[in-house]
């Protein structure tokens, strides 16, 4: 079978649904029965990781909000964009991008409606353009996959789109991301970064859905027991990120929290092992990569209970109301002052984040594929 997955987010070094596509394409990559293709546009310094660049690619150089537009068009007229994309028997939208297509099938991944739960949130443009174009990706595509049976209810609820056409298929942390890391690499990650001997750690993108403002009030309250204590976060920042610098000024912060910058995916592992706790306050998630990579490190996590994450964390992390700052608070002081529960859900998160794998997505995408290319009779 011939698939095209489009990698645009990966290229243009996007946070979640960048690691989403690059993964999908590694585990797509080893199925042997697949002709895979990479599409991607190339705007900017947009390129891939050296371990996909040997693959067969396709490219355009447009600017983002151009062909966003071009797409969206394509889907409204019905003009087929099958050379453009070099779709062959199945391609596979996970830009939240869908065009029209002659020949080949689609499958589309919807990572998350949030822009419906949370639109002041989104910058306008964005906030339009997902209102207009994503229901009709939706009813386009032969296919839709989610990462969680959250974004799957949504997707029914919002749109009222029939069940079955709808498959979840989760994520999973890389391999690289295991519990047993060598000293000497802590040590130099440790050292390379100038981290402290304690501290919380958070990644991800800064802006407001992440809930970042609260989790600077919950530390701030645990720095009179624990002045030595630090906040790291990891992460580029968004939009609408302003009120969160606010606070950090206003809190008296701007020594407490440390921003690492650039931080290579090779040395995220290290962050999750040597960090005395995790924490994900976020608002709403489709998925939630970065808490079950923290748990395949054997991280002790504190993760909000919205949305998906919950089917991501389980048992394995203390679950908190995100919009409870005291619950957040007091959820970190219980890991920072237990170390037995610190062990505990260390393990737990360690058996819990090896029930995800992305050799199994792998295959149940290759199931889906064949699916539309030899339906059944």
């Amino acid at each position: 079978m011939r698939i095209t997955l489009d990698v645009s987010p990966t290229a243009q070094q996007h946070a979640g649904l960048g690691r989403y596509a690059g993964e999908v394409a590694r585990a797509l990559a080893h199925r042997g029965q697949l002709n895979l293709t990479l599409f991607y546009n190339k705007q900017g310094d947009a390129r891939l990781p050296d371990n996909l660049a040997r693959l067969p690619q396709k490219t355009v150089s447009v600017g983002n909000k151009p062909w966003r537009m071009a797409v969206l068009l394509s889907q409204m007229s019905r003009w087929p964009m099958d050379r453009a994309f070099a779709a062959g028997d199945v391609f596979h939208a996970t830009n939240h991008l869908l065009a029209h297509f002659k020949r080949a099938r689609t499958v589309f991944t919807l990572h998350d409606l949030i822009f419906l739960h949370y639109p002041e949130y989104h910058l306008p443009y964005n906030r339009w353009f997902l209102t207009f174009a994503m229901p009709r990706f939706l009813r386009a595509a032969d296919v839709i996959i989610t990462p969680s049976e959250c974004s799957r209810q949504d997707a029914i609820k919002f749109y009222g789109l029939p069940p079955q056409k709808i498959r979840v298929i989760y994520e999973a942390a890389a391999p690289h991301f295991r519990p047993d890391i060598p000293e000497t690499e802590l040590a130099r990650v440790r050292q390379t970064y100038n981290l402290p001997s304690q501290f919380i750690l958070h990644v991800g993108t800064i802006e407001p859905r992440k809930n970042l403002s609260r989790l600077l009030e919950a530390f701030h309250s645990l720095l009179a027991e624990q002045p030595e204590l630090r906040l790291v976060l990891i992460g580029k920042k968004g939009w609408l990120y302003e009120d969160f610098f606010a606070s950090l000024q206003n809190l008296g912060l701007t020594e407490r929290v440390i921003f690492p910058g650039f931080v290579a995916e090779a040395d995220l592992p290290a962050f999750y092992r040597l960090a005395s706790a995790f924490v994900y306050p976020s608002l709403y998630e489709g998925f939630g990569l970065p808490p079950l990579e923290a748990m395949a490190c054997g991280a002790p996590v504190v993760c909000s209970n919205a949305s998906s994450l919950p089917e991501v964390v389980g048992n394995a992390g203390l679950l908190v109301n995100p919009t409870d700052t005291a619950a957040l608070a007091q959820a970190l002081r219980r890991l920072l002052t237990d170390p037995r529960l610190r062990t505990e859900l260390g393990g737990r998160a360690v058996e819990r984040a090896g029930r995800f794998s992305w050799d199994k997505a792998g295959a149940e995408l290759e199931s889906v594929y064949r699916e539309l290319v030899h339906p059944a009779r």
